[in-house]
């Protein structure tokens, strides 16, 4: 085995794929009765909610391309605020992306591609079922991504492409063929009333389904030309998101009308389906749902595979030196995929006992640092505004977007505010923290 950096193996179409198929993915079939609901049916409000909830996505992507086309090493997140902040903030931000936020929203992937391939196969699983099921699949993404990255890479790109069909079906249906006076009817009265109020309370949740983007830059050293094709993704990427859940959304409205889809909820899903593809409709979406989870699930299996090695390679993370060690042939970090994996499994122990036994009310362990995370990309965004301020950058890529990111990621995190267990769950991202600040130090001093 080598410890040499790893080779290019990632063209710009998979950088794109990896974010869309991260950040599209069951959420986006399931979010157009709740903003309806919190609309009271009123379809443009709808899509002005969506606009603004993309903002932390979009200017948040525009904002870190800036740091990602100075530089090309391994680690993203880790290498940003090591580079632009300090060696200590790296190793912290590298921790709590190593051993809170990936693994954890990783669990949860794994568990819902679970429960959706129990659905697809009729199958009435119990939640250990579930979780097994769910693991299992985990662990064959591991693999595939062990014995061929590119294999691994190949099936991110199909299972970008896969997951848009059912969108642009159902979207060109509707939009085509859908009733406009029946989409744009809203509820009566009261429900009219929220307008004022409580569609405030959709921004949060929709932003939620836009989450995942950043971890594109944790694979950025694998990306072949990545100062130039990491900033592409990472501009084209979230532009795209945006533009499928607009259409998705209008298009299924027109399709059912508001009204319908307010009254069947996630049902209305099976609904559209069935309209437009006929009585297997129900079926052939839930096929491409799985497909989506599992192209999600596998994103984000490539993007934590590597963070350990990004640890490793600044000694920043116990066992370095085996952790940084890459296989001769393929240049591919096995240790550090290993250790990611059991990371995982860990996570996924947890995860299974408080669902169990229902510790995290209508909660689960990604929202632990979903959340805080938004808030750590505020002083990225911060370097590349000082970029700006010393003309380093020009007024709008330098100046307005990282303001326009940072009020996104202070919009999730009003909304993270709301949950009662918000402390329990800062309180848990802190030790981690705090713990890759600490062993920063202890390897620093041994240094000396």
């Amino acid at each position: 085995m080598t410890t040499d950096t790893i080779k290019k193996r990632y063209g710009l179409f998979t950088a794109i794929a990896m974010i869309i198929g991260i950040v599209i993915g069951s959420g986006i079939f399931f979010k157009s009765d709740n903003i309806l609901i919190a609309t009271g049916g009123n379809v443009i409000l709808g899509v002005i909610i969506f606009c603004f909830a993309a903002v932390s996505i979009i200017f948040g992507s525009l904002t870190v391309a800036e740091l990602a086309s100075r530089t090309d090493e391994p680690g993203g997140v880790l290498t940003y605020a090591r580079v632009f902040i300090n060696p200590m903030a790296g190793s912290a931000y590298g921790w709590f992306q190593t051993f809170v936020y990936l693994p954890t929203i990783t669990v949860v992937l794994s568990w819902v591609s679970g429960i959706y391939f129990c659905i697809f196969f009729n199958i009435n699983a119990s939640l250990e079922l579930q979780c097994l099921v769910g693991f299992g699949l985990l662990t064959g993404l591991y693999l595939m991504n062990m014995l061929s990255a590119r294999l691994a890479g190949l099936f991110q790109n199909a299972a970008t492409v896969i997951k848009l069909i059912p969108l642009l079906i159902i979207a060109a249906a509707g939009l085509l063929h859908g009733n406009t006076e029946t989409a744009g009817a809203a509820m009566p009265a009261p429900a009219t009333g929220m307008l004022h109020v409580s569609w405030i309370m959709a921004i949060p949740s929709v932003a939620f389904s836009f989450d995942g983007w950043i971890i594109s830059t944790s694979v950025a050293h694998e990306i072949k030309n990545s100062r130039r094709n990491l900033p592409i993704a990472l501009v084209i990427s979230p532009l795209f998101i945006l533009l499928m859940y607009i259409l998705y959304f209008v298009g299924v409205t027109n399709l059912l009308g508001a009204p319908a889809i307010m009254q069947l909820g996630d049902a209305h899903l099976d609904q559209a389906a069935a309209m437009v593809f006929g009585p297997f409709g129900a079926k052939l979406i839930g096929f491409f749902v799985l497909i989506s989870v599992l192209g999600g699930l596998n994103g984000l299996v490539m993007g934590i595979s590597q963070m350990p090695y990004s640890l490793a390679l600044q000694k920043m993370i116990p066992g370095a030196d085996k952790l940084k060690v890459l296989t001769p042939k393929s240049d591919f970090p096995l240790n550090s995929t290993i250790a990611s994996y059991l990371i995982v499994t860990c996570w996924f122990v947890v995860h299974y006992f408080t669902q169990r036994f229902g510790l995290l009310t209508n909660s689960d362990v990604s929202e632990i640092a979903i959340v805080v995370s938004y808030l750590l990309y505020l002083p990225l965004y911060y370097q590349v505004f000082k970029l700006g301020r010393k003309q380093q950058i020009g007024a709008f890529r330098g100046i307005l977007c990282p303001v326009l990111a940072a009020v996104g990621s202070l919009v999730i995190f009003s909304g993270g505010l709301q949950s009662p267990l918000f402390i329990l769950y800062i309180a848990i991202c802190l030790v981690f923290l705090a713990a890759g600040m600490v062993y920063y130090q202890k390897i620093t001093k041994a240094q000396v």
